[in-house]
């Protein structure tokens, strides 16, 4: 029956735990990728990017109905207060005539449909352009997105782990004062020993402070960038050690054989050359000839009154054609002004791509750098925390000074720190190719 109960206990216990509003209140574990899905539904910049396609969209549509027949209807109602008289001469004899009915009533149908309108069809094709830059740009705004997310979700990997070597280091430090304390106390240290410890001790701490404000720094500007609240308790995982695998097993191709094709600010420029190719088209349209079809019913009822009215019906159909004269001396400066344009467009892509052929080529030897940096970091970590394993056990039996055990930490902190920088700097650098070569993901 004890045991009964105790299980019982044990269950109700482990219920209210699970269901209180400090269980609720858990932390979210977010990983890198995790962080770019959310952001890619929740940001602010890929809504409004969205929202402007749909917006083009709409657009074209508008245009394609400018090709459909159009059909508009009318009517009228006219209550005559006093008609109106007429004189005419009539074998010599003047007589007046009242013209007009006291009711009029009138319905028609008009209908217009364009046969040959080049004009409209060249604004139907800038239409679907402006989609398909509307498109691109959007594409550019989540490469944007993606590139911000990356830099500032490795920023706070490397200030966690910048904080983490610090704790050690100022972990290190209190112990070594600690025990310089002791042997003071017992008459074995001097003063200034005890000092010096003491003051390493503090001077540590302004460093760990800015450690801890550059993680909760980077933690805000992560949750804005992804879209989330900023009391939202998230953790963000992974540590840049993550990331060596990565770096030992990357392969570069040379920068020559790197393909530009999906680099978002090339992709619109070539949009842009698209549209004003088009537009040159539509300048040359807009001076032809245009062919429309057009018919018009009409039903016209007069009368005295509704019993007494007379209906007259009405009907045409027929062809329209417009043909411009003197349009082509404006038109030419036109197609003038559009050339210069293309070439000036023409001359800004050649220095653009010349300009991101320098940007990957910086992306790539940053990224060899951090590998060499990388790799010799950790050689040096390894020496550096053998180094201070032994000077510390000479420290400990009196064969070292404070000097020599301060000096072996602080080289092992350096080697730590470099080691995260070297990691965090191949990251970033990684992120800012990606961006550059238009990796959407």
């Amino acid at each position: 029956m004890k045991n009964t109960t105790r299980t019982f206990l044990l269950l109700l216990t482990f219920f209210l735990v699970t269901t209180s509003p400090a269980a609720a209140q858990d932390s979210v574990h977010i990983t890198l990728q995790k962080a770019i899905e959310i952001a890619l539904t929740e940001n602010p910049t890929v809504k409004i990017a969205d929202r402007t396609i749909e917006a083009k969209k709409y657009y074209k549509s508008e245009q394609i109905a400018a090709l459909f027949p159009s059909l508009s209807g009318s009517g009228s109602w006219q209550h005559t207060v006093q008609n109106q008289r007429m004189a005419m001469s009539m074998n010599g004899n003047v007589t007046e005539i009242e013209v007009g009915m006291k009711e009029n009533v009138s319905a028609g149908l008009a209908l217009s449909l364009p046969l040959v309108a080049a004009p409209t069809w060249y604004n139907l094709k800038l239409s679907q352009l402006d989609i398909t830059a509307a498109m691109e740009n959007a594409r550019s705004s989540r490469i944007d997105l993606i590139n911000q997310i990356k830099q500032a979700y490795y920023g706070l990997l490397y200030a966690q782990d910048s904080y983490k070597v610090l704790q050690v280091s100022y972990s290190n430090a209190e112990r070594t004062a600690e025990y310089i304390g002791n042997k003071y106390a017992q008459g074995l240290a001097s003063d200034f020993d005890k000092l010096r410890a003491d003051v390493a001790v503090q001077n540590q701490k302004p460093s760990l402070t800015t450690a801890k404000n550059a993680i909760h720094l980077s933690d805000l500007m992560l949750k804005v960038l992804i879209g989330i609240d900023l009391n939202e308790p998230v953790i963000f995982d992974g540590e840049l050690s993550d990331f060596e695998d990565e770096m030992s097993g990357m392969h570069f191709l040379e920068e020559k054989s790197i393909s530009l094709a999906e680099n978002s600010s090339l992709k619109q420029m070539e949009i842009s050359q698209q549209q004003l190719n088009t537009s040159l088209k539509l300048i040359k349209a807009s001076a032809c000839p245009t062919l429309a079809f057009s018919g018009n019913a009409q039903l016209m009822g007069m009368g005295k009154n509704a019993s007494t009215f007379t209906w007259f019906p009405y009907s045409v159909v027929g062809l329209s054609l417009n043909v411009p004269i003197l349009s082509w001396a404006g038109t030419a400066y036109k197609i003038k002004q559009s050339k210069i344009t293309m070439e000036n467009l023409e001359e800004q892509k050649k220095y653009l791509e010349s300009n991101l052929r320098v940007s990957v080529n910086s992306n790539l030897t940053n990224m060899r750098n951090a590998i060499a940096d990388m790799a010799s970091a950790k050689e040096t970590v390894l020496q550096a925390e053998r180094a201070y394993e032994i000077v510390k056990r000479q420290f400990d039996i009196g064969m070292a000074t404070w000097l020599d055990l301060d000096s072996g930490e602080l080289a092992l902190t350096q080697a730590r720190l470099v080691y995260n920088k070297a990691i965090y700097e191949y990251m970033t650098a990684k992120a800012d190719l990606e961006s550059v070569l238009g990796v959407d993901k």
